[in-house]
């Protein structure tokens, strides 16, 4: 602020040199042509001292406007990570990403705009008008004010307009990349469907809607520009030519034009800039609007007040009576309760659809429950604090997605600062360091975009090693092993009874051949249990497990029993 001032201090002193060394070089006064000289070289020095104190500001502002950015963005991660499943899934991520990005960028420019342009040309306009009062008189202060009044009142009408063109353009720009993001993740989806020439349609008309937005938010530029430059040439006109008149009735002098034409071009400049300052920092409340509702958009899961970390001893989980549904129109959970003795395990087989998935984003606390209570060792999941719970929960999942960083980074993810000796353990564990170790870089390989470079066996392994070492003391596995062949399957089935004989563990499984050893299973259907008990108890009592084995049994004695297919190289003798 100390430098904004002196930036301005050196301006207005600036002219009073010009007019000085003009007026020393009326006829008679040229012995006095070394002082005009140094005023001209006064003059000079005081443009330079302006752009000496404004790049000094600058350059000091910049750590300024850097670090409220950083701190926004920041501000703005943590709370889209504190935000529901529920709400992410409802959003796009290349949409979200795009607000944050610009609502982010905006705020430098804002801090700036108004601190370093608005204010000072509020000072340097007050300052000229004092000077106006003193030397020309009130008439041209009142001219001063009036046009500046004006030149304002039409900048805002117009930006107002403007605005809306914006905000259609910016829709279309955040339109145009959502779906160009959106293509790309699913990548693999449109080359299967043979899709690239309708993604490209797709695509070409987002992006010639956002052209026409473009267009015509930049045709109403023009016309701003050339309604503010009318307002403040008829100033300027208007002024110079008082003071010519004044000149021409011995009011003023030679200088006194000068001075005048050099403070309003002075003050014109910050004027010029105002309209672009104002469109700029209404622009930039615009594509900070977006992101606003994010920052305002309500945690759906929050701690409660209060909320103490969760300690796990055994690990017992309990549902009691739970009733939960996405929407409240429909129930997908209808007072399910079941308990997880601490170390035992628990297999939830049944149908698609019938909910048993649900019950590990319920336990990890993703969505609170419509009715009932789930427990940890007595405590009320919703009563203690998400990161404690979650901590003591590990999850193998059916879908893995990697981040795209190398092997290594994605197995340790499962515990911050794990050593590269622990890492390898753990894949040595879920019987993937042998594999990791064939590749050119083994542990350092990256694994591209959401892990695609790795089959889905491959991924899932690397999902089971992260898992071990979290080392967590309840375990769910989310059809752990669906997308391993039947060797792998078996050395990781081996790896996970191991692992799941000193934990609590529940197991989402499709294949039932997988939970036979479970120490109790029960079957969902439509949301409700509808048995429950051991594996042989539950094929004796002829239910709808029994069902599920039997077909189960039938599809693996129908693949056995399939021809092999002849090798063509044979079967032709060529």
């Amino acid at each position: 602020m100390v430098f904004v001032v002196l930036a301005k201090v050196v301006t207005l002193v600036m002219p009073f040199a010009y007019k000085a060394a003009i007026d020393r070089m009326a006829p008679g006064l040229e012995p006095a042509a070394g002082l005009a000289m140094a005023l001209v070289v006064a003059y000079a020095g005081a443009r330079f001292g302006g752009v000496l104190f404004d790049n000094l500001r600058n350059a000091i502002f910049e750590k300024v406007g850097q670090e409220a950015g950083r701190r926004l963005s920041d501000d703005v991660f943590i709370h889209l990570h504190r935000l529901s499943l529920r709400f992410h899934l409802d959003r796009r991520t290349g949409a979200v990403t795009k607000i944050v990005e610009r609502g982010t960028k905006s705020i430098d420019t804002m801090l700036y705009f108004l601190l370093f342009n608005i204010a000072p040309t509020v000072l340097e306009l007050a300052a000229v008008c004092a000077i106006f009062l003193v030397k020309f008189g009130a008439g041209l202060v009142v001219c001063t004010l009036a046009m500046v009044a004006l030149y304002i009142i039409f900048t805002r009408t117009v930006t107002e307009w403007r605005n809306q063109l914006r905000r259609d353009m910016v829709d279309m720009d955040t339109s145009a990349v959502a779906h160009a993001v959106d293509s790309l993740l699913n990548f693999e989806t449109v080359k299967y469907f043979g899709a690239e020439e309708r993604e490209a349609k797709r695509y070409g008309a987002a992006m010639r809607r956002y052209a026409r937005a473009a267009v015509k938010s930049e045709n109403s530029l023009a016309w701003l520009n050339i309604g503010q430059s009318l307002i403040t040439n008829l100033m300027m006109a208007g002024a110079m030519a008082y003071t010519v008149w004044g000149w021409s009735r011995g009011q003023f002098t030679t200088g006194d034009v000068v001075l005048v034409n050099t403070l309003l071009a002075q003050l014109f400049r910050p004027l010029d800039l105002l309209g672009m300052v104002y469109r700029t920092i209404r622009q930039g409340l615009i594509d900070m609007e977006a992101m606003y509702r994010l920052i305002d958009t309500r945690a759906e899961i929050a701690d409660k007040p209060g909320a103490v970390d969760l300690h796990v001893e055994g690990g017992e989980v309990r549902f009691q009576d739970v009733r939960f549904g996405y929407d409240p129109e429909r129930e997908i959970l209808h007072g399910v309760s079941f308990t997880v003795p601490a170390g035992r395990t628990l297999a939830i087989v049944g149908p698609s659809g019938a909910g048993k998935s649900t019950i590990a984003r319920i336990l990890f606390r993703f969505y609170d429950i419509q009715a009932g209570r789930v427990t940890i060792d007595g405590q009320d999941v919703a009563s203690v604090t998400q990161q404690s719970l979650r901590a003591a929960i590990g999850i193998v999942p059916q879908d893995m997605v990697l981040f795209n960083d190398t092997i290594g980074y994605n197995i340790g993810y499962g515990r911050e600062g794990a050593t590269q000796a622990q890492i390898e353990a753990a894949a040595r564990a879920a019987s993937i360091h042998d594999f990791i170790m064939t590749l050119p870089q083994d542990y350092d390989t990256r694994v591209g975009e959401r892990g695609l470079k790795l089959s889905g066996g491959e991924k899932q392994r690397v999902a089971i090693a992260r898992t071990l070492l979290k080392n967590p003391p309840v375990l769910i596995l989310d059809e752990a092993t669906s997308a391993l062949d039947s060797r792998t399957e078996t050395e990781i089935q081996t790896v996970l009874r191991d692992i799941s004989r000193r934990r609590t563990t529940i197991v989402v499984a499709h294949r039932l051949s997988t939970v036979v050893d479970a120490d109790e299973i029960i079957v969902l259907e439509q949301g409700y249990v509808v048995e429950r008990g051991r594996h042989a108890d539950l094929v004796r009592a002829d239910g709808l497990y029994a069902t599920m084995w039997a077909r189960q049994a039938a599809e693996r004695d129908d693949m056995a029993m399939e021809p092999a297919i002849p090798d063509p190289v044979e079967a032709t003798g060529r």
